[in-house]
């Protein structure tokens, strides 16, 4: 009987098992057995291993030293041992203080002390030169001071001997008389182009004035003409056939009788009078007016010229000439008409065309019989060569004074864009902004017969409407200021012939039903808002294919202006070939 020893022979394995056993023992002699690779750990993988068992608190606050912690023991001022650092701070500061002084010979200390005078008088100085030039007396301005008061009304100047600007009424060298004038009148503030032509036009030089419309020019030159005026002997029944000592041209009747009654203000309380020679009134009623002389007079070329002509007048005594809005002048065609009359003046008291005539020591001299040197000013809002050639013609060695950016609308006006084409939309619109402004408001059009037809439609809507152009005779167009200056009438609707010259305050809203033909035009028209410092709107509406040709110029004009927002239909617009290689100002020029 056998017996199982417990242990299993190759008897005991399966035939496949042996057969897997004896290939696996001959691999591994002849080929080499399998070698168990090691694994490698991935760095993140790695775990560190610490000194001390995970659960052994090491806190330091278990450690007796740091649990009970020394406490210093005060004394004094609450300070450890009674020591205050204040104090060693001052004693130490006294201590070095006391040894370089018994180290410093007398000398080493008089130059200590006159270095600590220089360097208070420099902060004096610097505290001095850090005021703003309103905060310093006139006799503390400096010449930084003058300069930083033109940079803040951006004020420029060309011309040598040039004055500086006024601060205020009080510090001028304007005649007492004619400073309670302006203080009656209500002229609180200087506006940037009285602060420099006036000065200017007190040293009895030639000025040509470049300012934005609504700029205050009419007072800029008022204010040196009747200081001019009040040199001169009264006009009596002796002189008075003479005619009179000054004379301002505007280009149209309604900017010419606006300068009469801003000059009537002040020239009636100091007893000169001032007399409007226009178109639209009878000749005869104007040759009444003179028959007792006048000191100053406000005429439109074509009239004067008229007047002269026809002997009614001369100007054998007239010694200083304003031409306003020059430019203007000569757009309308009136370059030959202004040179007859200038070319009428006396010669004898011309100034030399030499370094005197900017030399206010010569030009301030009494010529004797003939009085005074002549003055000239001249106003324009550009200044095309037309414009320039008067200039060298008539003017000597003038100052020229620029306010802003020549040919710009001011910054008081917010000016907006509205893109529509359809006529019947363009007739809703306005109604609805109409009804979203106070009075006084001015529409403009293009065409007479559109004033019309858009007058009829709004006053069927109830809105009191006043119209203004140039086929209404010279007493309708009166008549139809005097209602919206005075209230009647709330809204204005006109052509450009009101686009000029038309001072009405307050006013709210220009509303441009059709956009101007030219940027020059568009710019007086939105001028007659935000006047005199104060805001305004401007409402355009724009056809994008009848108004493409001013579209580019439209734009730039909006860009430039810091409170006013562009149209993106707009702002894509780019300037046309076209426009670049013949613009309409030299089309204007040549033909």
């Amino acid at each position: 009987m056998d017996v199982d020893d417990g242990e299993s022979g190759p008897e005991d394995l399966d035939d496949s098992k042996l057969r897997e056993l004896t290939v696996e023992a001959t691999r591994a002699r002849y080929m080499g057995a399998d070698k168990k690779r090691r694994r490698i750990r991935r760095a993140n993988e790695r775990k560190f291993v610490f000194d001390w068992d995970a659960g052994e608190d090491t806190s330091m606050d278990k450690d007796p030293l740091y649990a009970k912690r020394r406490e210093g023991i005060l004394f004094g001022r609450g300070s450890i041992a009674g020591v205050d650092p204040r104090e060693q701070r001052e004693k130490r500061g006294k201590f070095w203080e006391d040894l370089v002084d018994r180290r410093m010979t007398e000398g080493e200390k008089e130059r200590a002390l006159e270095l600590m005078d220089l360097e208070k008088k420099q902060d004096a100085k610097n505290a001095f030169m850090d005021r703003h030039w309103s905060e310093k007396p006139l006799t503390e301005m400096a010449e930084r001071d003058w300069r930083i008061l033109k940079e803040d009304f951006n004020i420029s100047t060309k011309g040598g001997n040039m004055p500086n600007a006024l601060r205020t009424w009080a510090e001028s060298a304007i005649p007492e008389r004619i400073l309670t004038v302006i203080t009656d009148v209500g002229y609180k503030e200087p506006t940037p182009i009285q602060r420099q032509a006036i000065p200017i036009g007190l040293q009895n030089r030639d000025v040509i004035g470049i300012a934005e419309t609504g700029s205050g020019k009419t007072a800029a030159f008022l204010v040196p003409m009747l200081t001019y005026i009040l040199d001169l002997p009264p006009i009596t029944e002796h002189n008075a056939t003479a005619g009179p000592y000054a004379l301002v041209l505007a280009p149209t009747r309604e900017l010419a009788q606006q300068i009469e009654q801003e000059a009537t203000k002040f020239a009636e309380r100091m007893g000169f009078n001032v007399v409007s020679i226009v178109g639209g009134h009878a000749i005869e009623e104007q040759a009444f007016q003179l028959r007792n002389g006048a000191y100053i007079i406000v005429a439109t070329p074509g009239r004067l010229k008229d007047c002269l002509e026809k002997r009614i007048l001369v100007l054998s005594q007239c010694t200083y000439v304003v031409m306003d809005e020059a430019d203007r002048m000569i757009d309308l065609g009136f370059e030959p008409d202004v040179n007859f009359i200038l070319d009428a003046l006396p010669v004898s008291n011309l100034k030399p065309d030499t370094e005197d005539a900017e030399n206010p020591n010569e030009t301030l001299k009494s010529l004797g019989l003939s009085g005074k040197y002549r003055q000239t000013f001249m106003f324009s809002a550009t200044f095309p060569p037309a414009v320039e050639r008067l200039a060298k013609k008539y003017l000597r060695r003038p100052a020229v004074v620029t306010i802003g950016t020549a040919g710009k609308a001011v910054d008081t006006v917010e000016q907006r864009v509205e893109l529509i084409a359809s006529e019947e939309k363009k007739k809703n619109r306005l109604l609805e902004i109409l009804n979203e402004f106070e009075p006084p408001i001015i529409v403009f059009v293009n065409q007479k017969r559109s004033v019309d037809l858009i007058a009829r439609a709004l006053e069927k809507q109830n809105f009191n409407v006043a119209t203004l152009h140039g086929g209404k005779t010279q007493d309708n167009r009166e008549a139809s200021l005097r209602e919206l200056k005075t209230g009647v009438k709330d809204i204005l609707v006109a052509t450009d012939v009101a686009g000029r010259g038309i001072d009405i305050k307050d006013v709210s809203l220009v509303m441009n039903y059709d956009m101007a033909k030219n940027i020059e035009d568009y710019t007086h028209r939105i001028g007659r808002t935000g006047r005199a410092g104060k805001s305004g709107i401007a409402i355009t509406f724009v056809n994008p294919t009848a108004d493409a040709a001013v579209m580019y110029d439209l734009k730039v004009m909006i860009t430039n202006s810091p409170i006013s927002k562009c149209p993106p239909e707009l702002a894509r617009h780019e300037v046309r070939l076209w426009d670049l290689f013949f613009p309409l100002s030299a089309l204007t020029y040549f033909f």
